[in-house]
């Protein structure tokens, strides 16, 4: 199946990284950094939302920075994708 995102969404592959502290607690990756790096697999159409033109300057590939509670989980199809807006990326890893 394919996942294709519309308008400003892309489409991230996200790690969910837990480290286990040395008595054995679980620190879940949201209680470790405010924000998360992931490579963008899918981007969206861009096009005109609300009047306004969206132009997609993020591609697919690139590696992203976004805040951590930027992120929806979306479940379809027996698979979960994490899908952000372009407007919470803050930086572009090159």
């Amino acid at each position: 199946m394919k996942f294709k995102p519309l308008f400003d969404n892309l489409v991230v592959d996200t790690e969910d990284k837990k480290e286990t502290t040395k008595s054995g607690f679980i620190l879940p990756s949201a209680a470790e950094n405010k924000y998360t790096v992931a490579k963008v697999s899918a981007v969206g159409t861009g096009g005109s939302l609300y009047g306004k033109d969206i132009v997609m300057v993020v591609k697919e590939g690139d590696t992203v920075v976004f805040p951590a509670d930027a992120v929806t989980k979306v479940k379809a199809c027996g698979e979960e994708f994490s899908v952000i807006r372009q407007s919470d990326v803050i930086a572009i890893i090159e």
